[in-house]
């Protein structure tokens, strides 16, 4: 019985705190509550009507034609970027993440001559005025994928689209080639642009181009703009080669001149030159007063010819050796090959740079169909021996690059270089001469020598010796393997 009531007691219970919520929650259902939810329920639909017509709003320029949208947008991009584009019907227009049309396969023009095929074509436009195609405006131009083929006639398309008023509008160049073509339509050398973006800076209140490139499989990047002096200011950038350069470009009637400070691995230069219509003149140097080096050289563009002829204190023969050199990499990129390229370069030194062993040292090279002939180069060791190259080239061989040909060495005094050999006496024959064929591995550093003859005896031990010698790293090393490898040879030689 006891238990019997204690049940209903907490059935009671359980009842009052049903009833209790209830009341709780239907107090709260007054008329203020509810008008207050019926307001709410109406900011919800206001907004939900509002975004509903935004979206309308943005959808608008689907209703136009395509091919009016094509003729507006064409006429918008010569009058805003002067760009004499010809798009296609293949429009798509989006509204995510802002308003834009693509294109794919638009042709691009410039003097009503073809120049360029772009695959992809992005037009960014305001959320100003929809309602009226013609009053579109256009605030970003994206062209993708593009290949511009350029000449000597428009090779300053880039530069001249600085002209325009782009205002608040950016346009914006990327993943695209850029052909530079000679008189005949054959290709000099390509540009790889990553990203180019032009823009109007308020600060400095004038156009801006940045450029992210590659050229020779060198990266580098570029900006330009015109200064106060109406000239062409150009900075580049090239950090791989540690070399930066900041140009001033004047253009006079039919006179172009300019001048360019160069920071090269932290060794300042200047260079000045001036172009008239087929002549391209320089001078290079370091300083005016008692220059390291000096330079001159001119360019001949039709007919094709170059020379160039300078005196220097340290010659840095690293600009062709290290394996990333600019001269290193305009070899391997065969743009050299062409049979109308003829340069001359003769370059005198007081010695090379990090070794002043080698010293007066007379630099004879040509450039033709890709070789470089260093025929009749020659330079001193010490004043112990003169060394003189003859058939002589350096080339790319399976992507290597070479350096095939015959040194002749004219012993001066040969006490002294087995003092530097430190050669045990015993073995120190008096020899005047030294021929050998050899090829040089500039990548791999390794020097294949044959036909060694000493004093014209050519001895199986001595070539079989000399046949593989793979340089160091360290200069150190190279010193302590050479003369051991050349002792070898020594002891072996029965001359």
């Amino acid at each position: 019985m006891n238990k019997t009531n204690s049940f209903v007691k907490y059935l009671k219970q359980i009842n009052n705190s049903i009833n209790n919520q209830l009341e709780k929650n239907l107090n709260r259902l007054k008329l203020d509550n509810l008008i207050n939810l019926a307001r709410s329920n109406k900011i919800i639909l206001t907004f939900v009507a509002v975004l509903i017509l935004f979206i309308i709003y943005l959808l608008l320029p689907t209703l136009y034609k395509q091919t009016e949208i094509s003729k507006e947008l064409e006429t918008d991009l010569l009058k805003k970027f002067n760009l004499e584009i010809k798009l296609t019907n293949k429009i798509n227009y989006n509204f995510f993440p802002k308003p834009h049309f693509k294109i794919k396969d638009s042709l691009l023009s410039f003097e009503k001559e073809e120049i360029s095929n772009i695959k992809e074509t992005k037009i960014y436009i305001s959320l100003g005025n929809l309602f009226s195609l013609n009053n579109l405006e256009i605030k970003e131009v994206i062209l993708k994928n593009a290949n511009f083929n350029l000449k000597r006639e428009n090779y300053k398309y880039f530069v001249n689209l600085l002209h325009n008023n782009f205002g608040i509008s950016t346009l914006n160049i990327r993943d695209s080639n850029i052909f530079y073509r000679n008189s005949t339509s054959e290709v000099l050398f390509i540009n790889k642009i990553h990203n180019m973006k032009y823009y109007y800076d308020e600060k400095d209140s004038k156009n801006i181009l940045n450029s992210k490139n590659e050229i020779f499989n060198i990266p580098y990047e570029i900006k330009i703009f015109y200064n106060d002096k109406n000239a062409v200011f150009s900075k580049l950038d090239l950090s791989l080669i540690k070399l930066n350069l900041e140009n001033e470009y004047f253009n006079s009637d039919n006179l172009h001149y300019g001048e360019a400070n160069i920071v090269f691995d932290k060794l300042k230069s200047i260079f000045k030159y001036k172009i008239n219509k087929n002549l391209f003149e320089f001078k290079f140097f370091d300083k005016l007063e008692n220059p390291k080096f000096k330079y001159d050289g001119l360019l001949n563009f039709k007919p094709f010819y170059s020379s160039v002829k300078g005196e220097t204190k340290k010659l840095n023969i690293s600009y062709l050796t290290n394996t990333n050199a600019l001269l290193s990499q305009l070899i391997k990129t065969k743009i050299l090959n062409n049979k109308n390229i003829d340069f001359k370069i003769n370059i005198n030194a007081e010695n090379i740079y990090n070794n002043s062993n080698f010293r007066d040292i007379k630099l004879n090279s040509k450039i033709q169909e890709g070789l470089i002939d260093i025929d009749e180069t020659h330079f001193k060791w010490k004043d112990y021996a003169e060394l003189n190259f003859s058939n002589s080239l350096i080339f790319v061989r399976e992507g290597e690059l070479v350096l095939d040909g015959n040194l002749s060495i004219d012993i001066k005094d040969y006490d002294e270089i087995y003092k530097f050999l430190l050669t045990p006496k015993k073995y120190r024959n008096k020899i005047k001469k030294i021929d050998f064929n050899f090829t040089y591995n500039f990548e791999r550093k390794i020097a294949n020598l044959k036909d060694i003859r000493l004093d014209g005896d050519l001895n199986q031990k001595v070539n079989r010796i000399l046949s593989d010698i793979i340089f160091k790293k360290d200069n150190l090393q190279n010193k302590i393997y050479l003369k051991n490898i050349f002792n070898e040879a020594l002891k072996n030689y029965n001359g």
